[in-house]
């Protein structure tokens, strides 16, 4: 047989060598980095009114134009003294710090790094509580926690702005709230986020995010990035989420989300919003941590990081963590094992730095999927009476190593390997100063990564050994013509299967695929400040990127027992004397070879942007900007060809998928153009309102075309966003309100079905519109007294248009409608409050966390219905000493029953409903509870 289709070799586009020679000369612009001198400073008009010193640089800040970092616990607890007059900023800078223990390290035209220094003759003050900050909640007054570089998401201007002058809607989770929250993965931390709808039920990799009503599912509208450089440039690849390629470890300062917006402008494939992963510097802060974790079902895990400055101008960082886990539904063997570390070292001088941060990352964890049900006698999901959704698993011992063909010949499937991804990801990010309030700013990732996603996908319905044999019979009568009757073995020890009339069996997938990627994304860009009827804080950039992938894929179909750990079974022909004389399966397996594909891509990316920040008087901000973008497409991908490996004792080995030699040749190219316009205007220092209208668009994935090179139905998707809100901080409240409507025009529906009959998988594919209106509501109080409050809402009807589309059913053409239909498996209320009490002078801090989702539907009929649940949660940490603080994390406190979506591999279109009343759906994890303890360096 033929072996692997190797790259597809190339001509050198215009497209591609631009983008190369970005990534080129992005790179040495980095390695050299020239230090340009000043200009001189203008003067500036400063009303810094006497009050915190940490507030009063926030509005120094903004009044100057300029980016400060600070060390938070130096400036905490301290009042500053009023500024006021025209000068320059240094001459203000200087008066505000004289005598508070602060100093410049580093400055710029538009950033200002200070440091403290020693204080003569000054007793400090005694220091205030600091602020507690609940987990997802923004901390209106005083800046982040101690030392972070501040960037800010969704913008291409450096200079700060406040949250009452924001024209989009942002949150931050800040370090404390990742510590107090613990996600149980990446995809469980975006719950704290208005608007982005989540199925972290998936397991640490491998699930779904969407955003206010996008009707797609992964990650291929809501981008991840790393200190603003994406993870992935395409989130969506087949198999290849941008959450498999990242792990949250104690190296992240922050994390910001922007839902919508202008995040579409300035990250590829980000028409839905960005989440912003802000790593430590060993420049802002010192010290380091080790964490020791464990939970139920043998988890445990050691996080750590530590960060040192070297001298005044460079700082390292190193970190990362380790675990091992028996698994949320336990396997019967290792279900997560692996680790992730990180080194980085920056520069900060001259007004320029330099960033080179390193990460590898070699981890594997489980991905978990439906598990069977029943409809109660109240038309409510139950459990089946021999499993337990939320405890037991379908893979087990027996299934974790079977034998299989690969299309190539025979191969041991391992389904322990589960998601294995191996990825090593160098970045250099950097800023040169060009004098006259204008900047250069570069970044450059290079990526190889090797992922292999093995699971055990159900398949079909639950059904008892008696009613499987009779969907067989005809078949194996044909086969086997002395057949007397069908039997039910075991497969391993050929043991009887007991009670087919009322035991159940099912059928499931074992599917295996790989997808090494080479990736290299680079972006120049240079920003500037203006002064013409107001101040213009403008930015024009260019980034490319250029990444290849392999993909092979190749399943095998196999009959189970429905159990705990379930055992392979076999289907047999015996004949009048009770000899066997014929299978249909061969150790268990339905079906060798039932999917085989290979595919070799490339992809060249290239986009413009420009933005432009206008800021028309003290209380009112304009912001415009665009983004044109193209990706060229070009690989190719095997033909197949069905085999039969001639042993006539069985039917599994009939009809093997195999290559037949031959490759499709896929070139296409894609461009979209798209734009942003937003207003903000400050009712008060405390509020502000702001509009804004988007236009973006979503790119074909090249992923869509793995399997069908040829195919017409991928354009890219206009997207139209309409958003109006407002934010609201003051010492003891905080809120952001956002009003928002989202159109998607010609968007292609997928309805990719297995056939149990034939065991091979049916796709089709129809186009339809959407449109989705909404609001978005996130609320931190916090009074006087130990108490403080969080509360989230997200409320949306989002609906299909334009999809009526002719169906064949036993071929006789049906006429559907599904306009009007609610998406699929988005709630139309979400809810999550959170209540916390600090006690014992804040060294003891307990939070009860509520996250309610109404009743979704698990396919665009309406047809399976998906009931409403709601999930508690406990979180406890103390201080127990000035070094060692100790936590406590309960999820699911009550064990519910939550099921977020139904089994997709039963099609999306129309799952309907089965006569036994058996079906598949993918549960919330059950309660899972962790304890760990964190030793301050």
């Amino acid at each position: 047989m033929p072996g692997p289709v190797r790259n597809a070799s190339r001509a050198l586009s215009p497209a591609y060598a631009l983008a190369l020679g970005l990534q080129l000369c992005t790179g040495v612009a980095l390695c050299a980095l020239p230090t340009v001198a000043h200009a001189q400073e203008k003067l500036h008009d400063f009303n810094v009114p006497a009050g915190d010193l940490a507030q009063a640089l926030q509005e120094f800040a903004r009044q100057a134009g300029v980016q400060i970092l600070f060390p938070y616990d130096v400036a905490e607890g301290k009042r500053s003294r009023g500024l006021k007059g025209r000068m320059t900023t240094a001459t203000a800078l200087d008066r505000l710090l004289e005598g508070q223990g602060l100093g410049v390290a580093t400055r710029s035209a538009r950033r200002i790094t200070l440091r403290a220094v020693p204080v003569r003759q000054a007793a400090r003050p005694r220091p205030r509580p600091r602020p507690r900050l609940a987990p997802g909640s923004r901390s209106p007054a005083p800046p982040p926690p101690p030392s972070v570089e501040i960037v800010v998401t969704g913008r291409a201007a450096d200079v700060p702005v406040a949250a009452s002058e924001m024209s989009y809607a942002l949150t931050s989770v800040p370090r404390d709230g990742l510590d107090m929250s613990a996600p149980l993965s990446t995809a469980a931390l975006f719950r704290q986020v208005p608007g982005f709808w989540v199925e972290s039920s998936g397991g640490e990799a491998g699930n779904n995010i969407r955003s206010r009503g996008i009707p797609t599912d992964g990650f291929s509208a809501i981008a991840f990035a790393e200190n603003n450089i994406p993870v992935q440039y395409d989130g969506a690849l087949g198999y290849l989420n941008t959450d498999q390629s990242f792990r949250i470890d104690d190296t992240v300062a922050r994390v910001e989300a922007v839902r919508g917006g202008p995040a579409s402008l300035f990250m590829p494939n980000a028409p839905g919003g960005v989440v912003n992963f802000i790593t430590r510097s060993g420049l802002d802060e010192q010290g380091g941590r080790v964490t020791l974790t464990g939970g139920d079902n043998g988890f445990a895990r050691v996080d750590g990081y530590r960060a040192l400055r070297l001298s005044d101008d460079w700082g390292i960082v190193a970190g990362g963590f380790y675990r091992r886990d028996g698994g949320r539904r336990p396997p019967g063997y290792t279900a997560d094992s692996g680790g992730q570390i990180r080194f980085a070292l920056d520069y900060r001088g001259a007004g320029n730095s330099l960033s080179m941060d390193i990460r590898h990352l070699d981890d594997r964890v489980t991905f978990y999927l439906p598990v069977p049900l029943r409809l109660g006698k109240d038309g409510k999901p139950e459990p089946v009476a021999s499993f337990d959704p939320l405890h037991d698993s379908l893979a087990g011992p027996e299934t974790q190593n079977v034998p299989l063909y690969n299309g190539r010949g025979p191969t041991d499937f391992d389904l322990s390997e589960a998601t294995h991804t191996r990825l090593t990801a160098i970045t250099l990010r950097g800023t040169i100063d060009l004098g006259g309030d204008s900047e250069w700013h570069g970044g450059l990732r290079w990526r190889s990564s090797d992922t292999v996603r093995n699971a055990l996908f159900p398949t079909g319905t639950p059904m008892t050994g008696a009613a499987y044999l009779a969907t067989i019979e005809e078949r194996m009568q044909a086969a086997f013509p002395d057949t007397s009757e069908l039997a039910l073995r075991y497969a391993l020890d050929g043991a009887e299967f007991p009670d087919a009339a009322n035991a159940l069996v099912t059928g499931g997938n074992l599917l295996a695929v790989s997808v090494p990627l080479d990736e290299v994304l680079a972006e120049t860009r240079f920003s500037s400040t203006l002064q013409a009827a107001g101040r213009h804080d403008v930015a024009l950039g260019i980034g490319g990127a250029h990444y290849t992938y392999d993909f092979d894929r190749y399943m095998g179909t196999v009959l189970m027992e429905l159990a705990d750990e379930a055992r392979l079974i076999d289907a047999v022909a015996l004949d009048a004397g009770g000899a066997v004389i014929g299978r249909y399966t061969d150790g268990g397996v339905q079906r060798y070879g039932s999917l085989f594909d290979t595919a070799r891509m490339a992809v060249d990316a290239l986009a413009v942007h420009a933005s432009d920040e206008w800021r028309l008087s003290p209380d009112m901000r304009v912001d415009f900007g665009m983004r044109w973008e193209v990706n060229r497409i070009d690989g190719k991908v095997a033909g197949q060809t069905l085999v039969d490996l001639g042993d006539p004792t069985t039917l599994a080995d009939d009809q093997l998928l195999v290559p037949d030699g031959s490759f499709v040749r896929l070139r296409r190219r894609d461009s979209g153009f798209g734009w942003s316009i937003g207003g903000n205007y400050e009712l008060s220092p405390d509020l502000g309102v702001f509009a804004r209208y988007t236009h973006s668009f979503r790119l074909p994935s090249v992923s869509n075309f793995n399997t069908a090179p040829l195919r017409t139905d991928q354009e890219t998707v206009p997207i139209a966003m309409a958003e109006l809100g407002l934010n609201y901080a003051v010492d003891t409240f905080d809120l952001s309100a956002t009003l928002f409507s989202t159109r998607f025009q010609r968007l292609p529906f997928s309805d990719f079905r297995f056939d149990t009959e034939t065991s091979s998988y049916v796709e089709t594919t129809e186009i339809a519109d959407t449109r989705t209106a909404g609001a978005e509501l996130e609320a931190f109080w916090d009074p006087a007294g130990p108490f403080d409050l969080v509360m989230q809402a997200t409320v949306q009807n989002a609906r299909y248009r334009n999809f009526a589309f002719t169906q064949l059913v036993d071929s006789q053409p049906v006429e559907r409608d599904f306009s009007g239909n609610r998406l699929i498996r988005v709630p139309r209320l979400a809810l999550r409050g959170v209540t916390g009490i600090a006690l014992l002078d804040d060294k003891l801090r307990i939070e009860m966390t509520g996250e309610y989702f109404s009743r979704r539907y698990a396919d665009i009929a309406n047809a399976q219905a998906l009931p409403a649940y709601l999930l508690i949660g406990l979180n406890i940490r103390a201080l127990l000493t000035e070094r060692i603080e100790l936590g406590a994390h309960v999820a699911n406190l009550t064990d519910t029953l939550g099921l977020t979506e139904g089994n997709p591999r039963n099609g999306s279109f129309d799952t309907g409903t089965t006569a036994n009343g058996y079906f598949y759906a993918r549960p919330e994890f059950s309660r899972t509870v962790r304890v760990e303890v964190a030793l301050k360096l």
